[in-house]
This record gives C-alpha cells, sequence and structure tokens, in this order.
C-alpha cells in the first residue's frame, strides 16, 4: 500500500540519501558526493513522487462499541439491562486485537462496548447512555491518533432515524475529520452512505455462519495501523444494493454468495485499496437502509474513483445474480414439511421455523409447529424447544412425574405468535449448562417431547 514501501524504515530525508547509496555517513556528520544529478534525483524521489516517511508506532487508539442486531418486528424494547457492558480493561482482556496493538507498541484507550443478542430495538434510553458514556471518555481522553469501533451493523434505536450515524457524527464532533476511525461489523449490517461518511475504514464479516469474528477485528485494527504508519487519511466507496433476502439465502460457502466473498481479497490487494466487504443485510429491521450493500475501502483520496470502480463491479455481479440468491435446503409450509417429515426415508428430519428464528432476534416463544405437530398425531417427534420462563417455573414446582397443565408461549411475540394451551407429564428438569441456576424442562405432551426454556 505504501507508495514508497521500497524504502521502508526511511523517515528522514538523510534516510532516503544513505537509502539510495549517495552518501556516507562519518560519526555525526554526512559525507555528499557533490553531483548535482544525485541530489535533484533525491530530491524527486522524496518530494516529487510523493514519498512520505512512515511514522513511527506510539499511537493513541480509542475503543468502543454498541453491537446489537435490532428486530423491529418484536413488539418490545431492548433495554439497558439485556445488554452486556464491559468498562476499561475488561473491553481489551484476551482481545486478539488488542493483544496485537499492545504488542506493536500502541497505547490502546478502552472505554465502553455494550453488546445483546439480537431483539427487539434498542430503547432510545439505552442507546443514549451507551452512546453519551462513550462521548464523555473520548473527550476525556484528548487527541488521539485513531479510532476502532466494535460494532454490528443492524443497530436501530427508538425514536431514531438512524442512531448509527447519530453515533458516528458525534464521534466526528469530537476528534474532528482527521483521526482515521475503522470499524469491524457482522455482514448482517444494514449500512447508509451517511453512516459510511463517517467512517475511514470498515471491515466486515466473511463468513455466515460466523466463524470469523475476531479475525475481522484484528484485520481492522491492522488496516487502521496501517493508515497511520503511512499518514493514509482512507475513503469508503458505499453502494447499496436493492436485494432484501433472509440470512438463509446468504450463507456464503453457498454459491453464488461464496464467488462473491471470494473476489474480496483480490479487490483488496489492488494498488491504492486496503479492503473490500459485502453486507447481506438485516431484513426484519423494517428501515429504508436495510439490504445488501458492498464497501472498497481507498488508501487516500487519490484512490476513491478505483474503489469506487470496483463497488460498482462487484454490486452489479451481485444483481445479476439475484434470482439465484435462493435457500439451500428445501422450503414448505408447516403442514406440508410435516407431510414430507413423515414420508422420508431418512432417520431423522430436522423442520427448522425461520419465521422464530432467535438469531435474528425473534422470541423464540412461537407455538404454530407444535400446535400443527399436534393437529398431525405426529409420534416419534422432539421440539427444542419454546421459550416460557413462567412454564418452566410451574413445571419446576410440580416437579419431575407430575401432570402439569400449561398455557405456553404467545408471551413475549404476541402479535405472530398465540399461546397454545397443553397437558403433559414433566420428564426432567435439566440446567441449561453447568454453571446455569435456571432449569429448562422436558415434558410429554401426547406423542412429541416438548423441551420448554
Amino acid at each position: 500500500m505504501n507508495k514508497c514501501k521500497q524504502f521502508s524504515g526511511i523517515d528522514s530525508f538523510e534516510d532516503l540519501v544513505l537509502n539510495l547509496g549517495i552518501t556516507k555517513k562519518m560519526g555525526g556528520s554526512m559525507w555528499f558526493k557533490l553531483n548535482i544529478k544525485s541530489i535533484l534525483i533525491v530530491l524527486v524521489l522524496f518530494i516529487g513522487l510523493g514519498c512520505t516517511p512512515e511514522k513511527k508506532a506510539g499511537y493513541r487508539i480509542l475503543t468502543a462499541g454498541i453491537r446489537h442486531e435490532s428486530n423491529s418486528f418484536m413488539p418490545y424494547l431492548t433495554a439497558v439491562d439485556d445488554f452486556t457492558i464491559l468498562r476499561g480493561t475488561d473491553v481489551t482482556k484476551d482481545r486478539a486485537w488488542a493483544i496485537f496493538l499492545e504488542e506493536e507498541g500502541i497505547e490502546v484507550i478502552p472505554t465502553l462496548t455494550a453488546t445483546s443478542g439480537p431483539s427487539g430495538i434498542v430503547s432510545k434510553e439505552a442507546y443514549e447512555s451507551f452512546r453519551d458514556e462513550i462521548l464523555q471518555a473520548f473527550q476525556d481522553a484528548g487527541p488521539v491518533d485513531g479510532i476502532f469501533l466494535d460494532m454490528h451493523g443492524a443497530l436501530h434505536v427508538e425514536d431514531y432515524p438512524d442512531a448509527q450515524v447519530d453515533f458516528i457524527q458525534a464521534i466526528r464532533k469530537i476528534v474532528g475529520k482527521d483521526v482515521v476511525v475503522a470499524a469491524s461489523f457482522d455482514l448482517h449490517g444494514n449500512i447508509s452512505q451517511e453512516f459510511m461518511d463517517g467512517l475511514n475504514i470498515l471491515s466486515a464479516y466473511r463468513t455466515a455462519p460466523h466463524v470469523d469474528g475476531d479475525e475481522t477485528r484484528l484485520r481492522t485494527v491492522k488496516l487502521l495501523l496501517e493508515a497511520l504508519h503511512h499518514n493514509y487519511l482512507p475513503q469508503v466507496a458505499h453502494i447499496n444494493i436493492p436485494i432484501l433476502i433472509p440470512g438463509e439465502k446468504g450463507i456464503t460457502n453457498v454459491e453464488p454468495v461464496k464467488s462473491f466473498y471470494d473476489r474480496l481479497p483480490e479487490i483488496a490487494g489492488m494498488e491504492g485499496l486496503m479492503d473490500a466487504s459485502i453486507f447481506v443485510g438485516m431484513p426484519w429491521t423494517d428501515v429504508a437502509r436495510a439490504g445488501m450493500s458492498v464497501q472498497v475501502v481507498a488508501a487516500d483520496a487519490q484512490y476513491l474513483l478505483k474503489a469506487q470502480d470496483q463497488a460498482e463491479a462487484l454490486a452489479n455481479s451481485i444483481w445479476e445474480q439475484r434470482n439465484n440468491l435462493q435457500f439451500d435446503v428445501e422450503t414448505a409450509s408447516i403442514d406440508d414439511a410435516i407431510e414430507m417429515a413423515q414420508e422420508s426415508q431418512d432417520s431423522t428430519v430436522f423442520i427448522t421455523d425461520s419465521g422464530d428464528n432467535i438469531t435474528a432476534g425473534a422470541a423464540g416463544d412461537g407455538t404454530l409447529v407444535l400446535e400443527r405437530l399436534l393437529a398431525h398425531q405426529v409420534s416419534d417427534a422432539v421440539l427444542a424447544g419454546i421459550y416460557d420462563p413462567e412454564a418452566v417455573e410451574l413445571c419446576v414446582k410440580a416437579g419431575i412425574g407430575a401432570e402439569v397443565e400449561l398455557t405456553i408461549g404467545g408471551k413475549i411475540d404476541y402479535v405472530f405468535s398465540r399461546p397454545l394451551s397443553i397437558s403433559g407429564t414433566v420428564l426432567s428438569l435439566p440446567k441449561g449448562d453447568a454453571n446455569s441456576e435456571k432449569y429448562d424442562v422436558v415434558m410429554q405432551v401426547d406423542d412429541v417431547i416438548l423441551v420448554l426454556l
């Protein structure tokens, strides 16, 4: 990326002259070969070609983050208490990206990260409390060289058209336009041009299901450090693509999506370009910016047109394949799916209710599948599981072997789900994991084994 990387280690005019072999260094002085042509060559290389010396390490980098995947179809708000909040050294503890920066001699100034699993949109109170604490910490930190933001990209907040834009603009008011701001993202983010205008560098996950979160954060801070070393002020070419798909159509090891992501390293390796990203988007956030997008990071303004050309080429490729973005498994209505499973010769058949996907912010208390299993009198079926703490508490009080009558589900998502009355036998009361104090319930309902969480 460095236009003068063949002269790595050069930090002054004197170093450049020595590197070219035009002089010899003797003691504390320099002895020049008095050759006008040689001196002119040096000046052309150092000034005319725009060679800038690499900065030494010793930078100050602030870090913060608000990570949330907001599902606006859920009839509840995500509050402060729903977040895991880390402050100070807890933000950087055992993090690969932080270890890397510290090994490079960088002063990392951690502030606050707030993280919650996918759920309803974030309350105004929660967002503003996180934002204001981060901004105050940034204010108190004094001058810095760069900022690393650990984000998700699908944040949506009560009463805010785009809280991510509000967040980055508030940061810019404090640090100005010349501080390099880099951010890492989940590829299920919904990204707007206005948000990108506030960033210099971004990098998104390249795998779904996700296995490269740590790798993406590390890549992002390495890009930040590269920009600081070479005095870059990167810019982002961004294109929204009018494609809205569920996550199940954006699996990165399935074609044609795999081929899209396979192109990213090649684009990122081009002269003057630093990174490239594709966002699949989060369809369950009902906002205008929802959907797919691509970004290419230019090292500085002179490469922005090249970045834009690459972003457009990638976006056009995705658009041309839009009708080939399909589910990688069979799909059907719930009744048809049950009939297909009963007719299957396979020993085990999985049926997934993608409309009640808790990893996309759904409540997990939908009863449709159980209702239809019972209606079809399916035997030898296991449903795992339905989230209903109230029903779990009643079963725990009744005890193993007890016959219970319950009304389950439809208590959190009361818009798209409805409560279902059942009767059955409590078979066991396992704990969720070794460190959990909470019980789950395994019960028999007709010929269906049901797990309540």
